[in-house]
């Protein structure tokens, strides 16, 4: 019960951190400055919907596709362990990382008719970052050693942890207004901040878990 807990906590935290509710919610703003409420809603409708639809399709199909490719998953680890430590340092220094989106991706957006899909879903919201996390939590999950209740447990957290993560930028889509006007830039970067540090130590546990079990001699040398 304990080790399920602990990788509830890790999925939910690990897959929000990544997706970062509130980063996609300020380009959100930035890029729909111009419409009206309905279009606005209906972006945020769209944008989320895409990206879920993203998330559990890597989800399910993630560890067949890195057979596809001859890719074993300890060096999908190792290689999503560094991205998201990427991605965690672009946080700590307050930037946003360009494996969400790059500048030339969100001027194009700006005069696209539809932007939900590209740049706000991919890779906005379903990002590099995103997918990595859910292949690698979904295969821990079904490599969990455990009684048959625990494994099912385990391996439906991962789409719960991502539908909460969707559900709650979508949320504060809708609410995207109220939002701006109460956190401002010192309060954004310091939450910002505190999330890429959570993540860069997400992001080493992947790095470690992946070189332990590529390299089993190395085991007694990690702690």
């Amino acid at each position: 019960m304990v080790d399920l807990l602990s990788f509830v906590l890790l999925s939910f935290s690990s897959i929000l951190i990544v997706v970062n509710p509130l980063a996609a919610t300020l380009i959100f703003v930035s890029l729909t400055g111009t419409m009206d409420q309905a279009a606005k809603l209906r972006v945020a409708r769209d944008a989320t919907r895409f990206a879920l639809i993203t998330l559990l399709l890597f989800t399910f199909a993630g560890g067949w596709i890195l057979q596809l490719f001859g890719i074993s998953i300890e060096a999908f680890r190792i290689a999503g362990g560094i991205l998201l430590f990427g991605i965690g340092m672009d946080m700590v220094y307050a930037k946003t990382s360009r494996t969400k989106m790059t500048a030339t991706e969100k001027y194009e957006g700006q005069d696209a008719d539809d932007i939900a899909v590209m740049p706000l879903a991919i890779p906005m919201i379903a990002g590099p970052g995103a997918i990595t996390s859910v292949i690698v939590l979904m295969n821990e999950a079904m490599a969990t050693n455990g009684a048959m209740g625990m494994n099912i447990a385990a391996i439906a957290v991962v789409p719960l942890a991502a539908v909460t993560a969707i559900w709650i930028t979508y949320y504060m889509m809708r609410n995207a207004d109220i939002i701006v006007r109460r956190i401002g830039q010192r309060e954004y970067r310091a939450v910002n901040r505190l999330m890429g540090m959570l993540l860069i130590a997400i992001a080493v546990q992947f790095i470690i878990v992946g070189i332990r079990t590529a390299f089993p001699i190395l085991t007694g040398g990690i702690a």
